[in-house]
């Protein structure tokens, strides 16, 4: 059976590292028979969270702030697996992705219990450096406290330039992973 995939990639370079390892998790993906989306974070206008505790009144619209959020909730409301995908920022994900996610509270709040929609996940990241380890504490615990079940991860250190992804383990990694999705 097919699943809805899609991959918030918060990657302020749509050529860049990043890009190339969710290209590669696509192209799996897409051979196993999944359906893929991907949203570009930087290019899209999206404010932060402003923790107003409003949302979650009318589904179709679920945050009271109107942006580009617009397009991703129901995308993700449709969604089997959420690929969050993001450069290392200071040992963290980048801003672009972060203001997503914080945002998909609204989601969570047309649940009478606020309850976050339970997915499965996949965290692809590029670095300068190996310092993933902010990034999968946090990543980790998406299990336990908002309920989505982890279906792996793909970490490529040492990359910096547009292309030096090129050749890395990584790009396979990624492919596979996509593909094991069914």
């Amino acid at each position: 059976m097919s699943k809805k995939i899609i991959i918030l990639n918060g990657s302020p370079r749509k050529n860049g590292n990043t890009s190339a390892l969710t290209a590669a998790f696509v192209k799996g993906a897409e051979e196993a028979g999944n359906q893929v989306s991907e949203f570009h974070l930087a290019s899209m206008k999206i404010n932060g969270c402003l923790g107003c505790w409003h949302g979650g009144k009318d589904p179709d619209h679920p945050c009271t702030q109107r942006d580009d959020m617009e397009q991703i909730y129901p995308a993700y409301r449709e969604a089997d697996v959420v690929v969050l995908a993001s450069p290392l920022y200071y040992w963290f994900i980048s801003g672009f992705l972060k203001n997503v996610f914080d945002r998909l509270f609204a989601i969570a709040e047309c649940d009478p219990h606020c309850r976050n929609p339970k997915k499965q996940s996949v965290l692809i990241m590029a670095a300068e450096g190996a310092g993933f380890e902010e990034s999968e504490h946090w990543y980790d615990r998406l299990e336990k406290h908002i309920g989505w079940k982890s279906l792996g991860k793909v970490l490529c250190g040492y990359v910096t330039q547009p292309g030096d992804v090129e050749g890395k383990q990584e790009l396979t990694d990624a492919f596979e992973l996509g593909k094991s999705i069914r």
